[in-house]
């Protein structure tokens, strides 16, 4: 499975990339930021061709994908319509990235929070009744993958399988693809929370006890120690961004 972070040619486009894909990552993040507001039309076409000197056919381009990740939609004689937020496909990889560069940090990650605290405990519960026993070999080795880790640099990407590998563990594509995408999101976040002077050794623990409850397919213990983890992991990061999370989606 790709991870989100095979293709970035819309996310960070190569400095030699053709217009294209600058265009079609420009006109993004000005929609997700607010800039250009839903139920508003881009400008038009020869004001844009303008501006980033290019032909309409290579305008048009850009635009058709960005008509194909729900931001906008092609009216007659209209020109192009920015798409209600709700129309957006947030979990495509690029929507996603523009997001998280385009939110303020506290509230960019109070909502991945909150997301994670919705998906990933019954995830982990599932997983702990239905993965296979190569499944969990997977994600006991991710975690040991974590426990090697001598920089947070190196923590990152194993923290970020062990996350992955228990939502393909579930044997759900959709859930399995949830994760994958999720990750984008949750590199930022673990980004963050590693900048903690005792990350290391707070992390191993937390996924520990996951792990642990995962191994002895033990779903209610699975469900829990997530919920641990994610609630600490939270104020790990409140201090960090000296931000004061709401109690609102705290775990009861």
């Amino acid at each position: 499975m790709n991870t989100p972070n095979s293709n970035l040619g819309y996310r960070r486009p190569p400095e030699r990339k053709s217009m294209h894909a600058r265009i079609v990552r420009d006109l993004g993040m000005r929609i997700v930021s607010g800039e250009y507001k839903p139920g508003t039309r881009l400008p038009a076409e020869a004001s844009l061709c303008t501006a980033y000197d290019v032909s309409r056919p290579v305008l048009r381009e850009a635009t058709r994908v960005l008509v194909a990740k729900g931001l906008v939609v092609p009216k007659q004689k209209a020109g192009a319509i920015v798409c209600a937020r709700s129309d957006w496909h947030l979990l495509d990889p690029d929507v996603l990235y523009w997001l998280i560069q385009t939110k303020p940090q506290p509230e960019f990650v109070e909502t991945l929070l909150t997301v994670r605290h919705v998906f990933e405990p019954a995830v982990a519960a599932l997983a702990a009744k239905v993965a296979t026993p190569e499944a969990l070999h997977g994600i006991a080795q991710a975690y040991a993958d974590m426990e090697s880790a001598r920089t947070p640099e190196e923590l990152l990407e194993p923290d970020l399988a062990f996350h992955r590998r228990i939502a393909e563990a579930t044997g759900n594509d959709l859930l399995a693809y949830i994760g994958n995408m999720l990750s984008l999101a949750l590199r930022e976040s673990i980004k963050l929370s590693n900048q903690h002077p005792d990350a290391h050794a707070l992390s191993l623990p937390r996924h520990k006890a996951i792990l642990t409850a995962l191994l002895n397919r033990d779903s209610l213990a699975a469900r829990q120690a997530t919920f641990v983890q994610l609630d600490e992991t939270r104020e790990d990061i409140a201090h960090l961004i000296d931000f004061g999370f709401s109690n609102t989606n705290r775990t009861p």
